[in-house]
């Protein structure tokens, strides 16, 4: 499974916004400057985040982009489904029926519950987790209290 340069820029620009609400709108190309996100890619996102309701923008020289609502009001979880970012939809099964219309093992499949209980866990951390929280240092962002359990060792690529 992987977490798509979608979700993740998203997210950095939604925090991005967070982190600077007091400055007021921030336009696109500054947005992309500081978190390294490709403009087009960015207004493409931007589009997205604001038909969800989690950004709004403002035309004109002092314009830009901003939170919607404040960041403790926006859910991580639901940005990502938002995004299409889930694991497993409800028509997962639908577009992975193979050769045939629908799935050959839709009254009875013991691999739609792994994904179904896989995203239900998925959906219980990224459902306590807002914007506001993820605007702390990854150390503490580690120690955050989750239903996953105790605290998780951070990741290492050189692992």
């Amino acid at each position: 499974m992987r977490i798509s340069h979608r979700c993740e820029y998203a997210l950095r620009a939604l925090l991005e916004l967070a982190r600077n609400s007091q400055e007021g709108p921030i336009r696109i190309e500054e947005i992309a400057r500081r978190q390294t996100i490709p403009k087009q890619f960015l207004a493409n996102l931007l589009v997205h985040l604001k038909r969800g309701r989690f950004v709004q923008s403002k035309k004109g020289p002092e314009g830009g982009y901003y939170l919607a609502r404040p960041a403790r009001q926006i859910n991580v979880g639901e940005v990502l489904a938002t995004l299409g970012g889930r694991l497993y939809g409800p028509s997962f099964c639908d577009s992975h029926a193979g050769v045939e219309r629908s799935c050959t093992h839709m009254p009875d499949c013991s691999i739609r519950s792994v994904w179904r209980m896989l995203q239900n866990a998925i959906d219980r951390v990224l459902g306590k987790i807002t914007l506001k929280d993820l605007l702390v240092s990854e150390r503490e962002m580690n120690a955050f209290p989750s239903a996953a359990g105790p605290a998780l060792p951070a990741y290492s690529q050189h692992t």
